[in-house]
């Protein structure tokens, strides 16, 4: 069991409890992939990385407001265990076998709807989509992560799509309180494949034992998680030897990341693909890195390139 010491109000936010660790549940399906015993289809036999998902992928494709796949829904209701409910977003296609996983939370006071862009556009990539609500709208970052937690386990094990999961490749995402609740989980489970924080809010700055291949996107004119006192450090604090990049929309606000974005989407897209399938044909679209500067859509961008293959 992994906690941390309750924080002191700071600024409007109130504090968070502490956050839990993963579930024996869980090790054990770890172990079941491990072996081979993972429920769903086979990977096609002539994809050379049995993770790959659709036809190589073009600037084209990872701009595209739909991917190769066509997708359907499932609603989850509030009455589950451990979140408030969601909207699981899944391609219909059973010939590719499993797909990667994605949990994404919602911002402070903030509801699934301000997520729900992301859903089929990353789904139709070939990857399972849960857009979550939080139990309550005012949950902080640690309550977040926990239900983001909660979430991954209930797509896998208990949803009605749950054999269309890959247990073992799983990856989340989150906006502002739920940014810092992506980096909150992904540093208590460091079997997810990727995190993804979108303008993350958190008290805690440092995250130096965070193990998991992390893109934060920040946003130049953020008012309320400023880059400066939130994704910067945040991004800084992440082991050098960690697959990481830290993206800075530029002229943005906090809250872009609720409304569509090719930009979010193109590199949220490439990260997954990259790190939950292990597709290095995504590669091109996140190393070298872009330029930034005037004339371009970032204020500012970091990255580890090369990433380890």
């Amino acid at each position: 069991m992994h906690t941390k010491t309750p924080r002191t109000d700071i600024g409007s936010f109130p504090v968070s409890a502490p956050r839990s660790r993963s579930r024996l549940a869980r090790a054990a399906t770890a172990v079941l992939m491990a072996v081979g015993l993972s429920v769903g289809a086979a990977a096609p036999a002539h994809a050379a990385n049995p993770h790959e998902r659709g036809p190589a992928p073009t600037e084209q494709s990872v701009t595209a407001v739909r991917g190769h796949f066509s997708t359907d829904t499932v609603s989850v209701s509030s009455l589950v265990s451990g979140f408030g409910g969601g909207t699981i977003y899944y391609p219909t296609d059973r010939g590719e076998g499993t797909f990667g996983g994605v949990v994404i939370a919602p911002g402070y006071t903030a509801d699934q709807s301000s997520m729900s862009w992301y859903g089929h556009r990353i789904a139709s990539q070939g990857f399972v989509v849960f857009t979550i609500d939080t139990i309550t709208r005012v949950d902080q970052p640690d309550s977040r992560g926990r239900q983001l937690d909660a979430a991954l386990d209930y797509l896998v094990e208990d949803s009605r799509v749950a054999d269309r999961v890959d247990g073992s490749r799983l990856a989340v995402m989150g906006h502002s309180m739920g940014g810092g609740g992506t980096l909150a989980v992904a540093e208590d489970r460091p079997e997810l494949r990727a995190a993804i924080p979108l303008t993350p809010w958190h008290t805690q700055k440092r995250w130096s034992s965070l193990q998991v291949p992390t893109l934060v996107i920040g946003a130049e004119n953020d008012s309320v998680a400023s880059v400066r006192t939130h994704s910067i450090p945040f991004y800084e604090s992440l082991p050098s030897s960690l697959d990481r990049a830290y993206l800075e929309l530029r002229g943005a606000s906090h809250f872009a990341p609720n409304i569509s974005n090719t930009t979010i989407a193109r590199y949220s897209i490439s990260w997954l693909k990259r790190f939950v399938d292990d597709d290095t044909r995504y590669e091109q679209f996140l190393c070298p890195p872009p330029r930034t500067g005037i004339g371009t859509d970032f204020s500012d961008y970091r990255d580890s390139c090369p990433h380890g293959s």
